[in-house]
């Protein structure tokens, strides 16, 4: 299927101000991109562009004094069938992990390893160990976790999270991250687009989503604590240990968001 993602997001900024945005889909996903995914800004600025330490595509900008806007979309070639299982994927013991996959088992800014190793090992030590144990994570971190962007808080950390039982898909993701990792099990923070296709209408306004990928059996999976089950158009923009990494928008002084639109949705077919 053809899936239509994109982005349009609007500032109000009292002087010139340094900017970094990581709003263009994942280089996995390229073969899948009918049309490149340029990032247009209005004014018009020079663009700088880098791969950060996770090879995610950044693009650096000053933004002018006044109304300015960043804009991206492109159409996404999908499979159509939700995000893959792999029901009988084994935990891979500590020293046989390949190397880069153990960062993904320290703690970090938003996932505090140390404050939670006890209670998830009280909560799951008990679960056998595979793909069973991360999805007993996600059902707990599901039912736990009250959602509402009222609750939204740049400050929440996992442990936060925990104790006050709400939060927004970040905050799932971050919890479920910190006990993947508490329990041995490399885990990363992505973030991107998550169509409502297939769901009943009516569907929720658009909006960028959180999620996790676990590494288990010699590869990542996609596992979803916010909303605990396969979904389809789910399109990778970054990963990383947690949303510090990856924040959709670095600004370097002092702005107002007016205007925020996230489209993802079932494209027509070709002419």
């Amino acid at each position: 299927m053809r899936i239509l993602v994109g982005c349009e997001m609007t500032y109000e900024f009292p002087q010139p101000t340094p900017v970094i945005a990581t709003l263009n889909v994942h280089a996995s996903r390229f073969p899948d991109l009918e049309r490149p995914d340029y990032l247009i800004t209005s004014p018009a600025v020079p663009l700088e562009g880098y791969r950060d330490s996770f090879g995610n595509w950044c693009s650096r900008m000053v933004a002018p004094a006044g109304r300015f806007m960043l804009k991206t979309d492109t159409v996404v070639r999908d499979h159509g069938s939700g995000d893959l299982q792999e029901l009988d994927a084994p935990e891979i013991p500590v020293e046989k992990l390949p190397s880069d996959s153990v960062l993904f088992l320290l703690g970090s800014r938003y996932c505090e390893t140390d404050r939670l190793s006890a209670i998830a090992w009280d909560l799951f030590g008990h679960v056998p160990p595979g793909w069973g144990r991360v999805q007993a994570i996600c059902d707990y971190v599901h039912d736990r976790i009250a959602f509402g962007y009222e609750h939204a808080r740049a400050t929440r950390t996992a442990f936060d999270v925990f104790e006050e039982q709400r939060g927004v898909c970040r905050d799932y993701a971050h919890l479920a991250i910190a006990f993947c990792r508490c329990l041995n099990i490399p885990t990363r923070y992505c973030n991107g687009y998550v169509s409502d296709i297939g769901l009943p209408v009516p569907h929720a306004p658009g909006d960028f989503a959180a999620w996790m990928e676990v590494y288990l059996g010699g590869r990542w999976h996609t596992f979803d604590p916010r909303n605990n089950s396969s979904r389809i158009g789910r399109i990778l923009i970054a990963y990383g240990r947690d949303a510090a990494d990856v924040p959709l928008t670095l600004t370097f002084g002092p702005n107002d968001l007016t205007g925020f639109r996230v489209t993802t949705e079932e494209a027509p077919g070709p002419a």
